[in-house]
């Protein structure tokens, strides 16, 4: 049997998937928009908050606790998607980001730091539904369209988040008058948005396209249908008999563990999650301290606008190309545009790192910096995607979403003290030597008969 990702057009129980597959499409390309604004709004003045609260070297540290938040919160959201499909586990998640921005609010307020931890924790609640909506686009898409449909949803951020950091003035203004403290305004707009997008998908995300493509891969395959012999070699897209064999218990069974065995049997799992995460660690390491090195140079009147300017464009970058890269990655493989990324992450910390304080020079790098991580993100979610059956899926791509969130903190971690110890040139330099395991994993021949992966 194929794939359980190669859905067909009317599927075995004899429903047709395409209406359903459309209205999935457009539900989470509006809820991702709201979300997009609500994530970005947010981590625009992420570090600027926690640097005036706690100083530029827990700066890093405050801003790797959302990316935290979203890696551990990817654990919890994918147990109840194996279990209960993709809607309870997206709503959950966006509500947990909207109790992390009052939270952040209530720390602006008090100026306590603990709480201001905590409640960046939460907040990347919000983060985490956006991550996994990616994954729900794919779920009922035709094997020929999976990098284009995964792709637009990474897209739809791009209209809510291009905007977002320029907002933040404004909320900072509005909620000034309001009595809150300064920065504090924009996660109380974050959190509305988190509730917002919750109650939408609460009400509207049915079928469940989760729950209705394993409903298909059940009609589909034979009754007792257990799984191949222990030395059965892979299916066409991957699912080899340690996927096989979860097919049926899946739901009760699926955990990161289990994950785990499941991509160390798959080479092309383990490049598209190495992407994923190597990508996103790139990015956040430059883009966290960006806004610290633009308040190095700039007075605090200007730096709110200038951070917004900048952080626009790096977000144009990560998300408004994304539908070009997903029809490259069907168009010429997941592994060439994995490559292509790692290209441009490595020209965007070159640029980014000897632009100094010229303004104009840092905003080229970082448009550079998103087109790389929107490489890697795309192209390797799409090649873990197809690369295990859907019993297992939900659990490998939290399993992908957890590597990637510690990844990305122990960037924003480590990335105060080398900007406090060193400057931001030595970190853009650490940056790029970071993606040297990737280049030389994606390198190395992959053995996949996934679509596109050999052409």
């Amino acid at each position: 049997m194929a794939t359980d990702l190669t859905v067909p057009r009317t599927g075995g129980a004899g429903l047709d998937v395409a209406p359903i597959q459309r209205r999935t499409m457009r539900l989470l390309f509006t809820t991702q928009i709201i979300g997009g604004v609500g994530v970005t709004i947010g981590i625009s003045v992420g570090a600027l908050l926690a640097a005036r609260i706690a100083g530029t070297a827990v700066a890093g540290v405050a801003q790797s606790a959302g990316v935290v938040g979203a890696a551990l919160l990817a654990v919890p959201v994918t147990r109840i998607m194996a279990r209960h499909g993709r809607r309870p586990g997206l709503v959950l998640a966006y509500t947990v980001g909207a109790v992390g921005g009052v939270l952040v609010v209530v720390a602006a307020a008090t100026r306590s730091v603990p709480l201001l931890f905590l409640g960046m924790l939460l907040f990347g609640g919000g983060t985490a539904a956006n991550l996994q909506a990616r994954y729900t686009a794919v779920d009922l898409a035709e094997p020929t369209r999976r990098g284009r449909q995964l792709s637009l949803i990474v897209w739809a951020t791009t209209i809510g988040a291009v905007a977002a950091p320029n907002f933040a003035a404004l909320a900072d203004r509005v909620t000034t008058g309001w009595g809150l403290p300064p920065l504090a305004g924009p996660f109380a707009f974050s959190a509305t948005a988190f509730v917002l997008a919750s109650v939408v998908l609460l009400g509207l995300l049915r079928p469940d396209p989760l729950l209705t493509a394993r409903r298909l891969a059940s009609a589909d395959a034979p009754p007792t249908a257990v799984g191949p012999p222990a030395d059965a070699a892979p299916t066409a897209g991957g699912a080899g008999p340690a996927t096989a064999l979860v097919r049926a218990r899946a739901p009760r069974t699926a955990g990161m563990r289990l994950a785990w065995s499941v991509v160390r049997g798959q080479p092309a799992a383990r490049l598209g999650i190495t992407a994923v995460a190597i990508g996103h660690l790139v990015m956040v390491a430059v883009m966290a301290m960006t806004p610290v090195r633009l308040g190095e140079s700039h007075a605090d009147a200007d730096v709110l606008r200038l951070v917004g300017i900048v952080l626009s464009l790096h977000i144009a970058g990560m998300y408004a190309f994304a539908p070009v890269v997903g029809w490259l990655t069907d168009r010429l493989g997941r592994r060439a545009v994995i490559l292509g990324g790692v290209g441009l992450l490595l020209a965007a910390c070159a640029v980014a790192g000897t632009a100094g304080h010229h303004t104009p020079r840092l905003s080229i790098g970082l448009v550079l910096l998103g087109l790389g991580w929107s490489g890697t993100m795309v192209a390797g979610s799409t090649l873990l995607s197809e690369s295990v059956s859907a019993g297992v899926r939900p659990s490998v791509q939290g399993f992908s979403d957890l590597i990637m969130g510690l990844a990305g903190a122990s960037a924003a971690v480590l990335s105060g003290f080398v900007m406090q110890l060193a400057g931001y040139p030595v970190l853009t330099l650490l940056a790029a030597v970071a993606t040297v395991p990737l280049v030389a994993l994606a390198l190395r021949p992959v053995p996949t008969g996934a679509p596109g992966e050999e052409g």
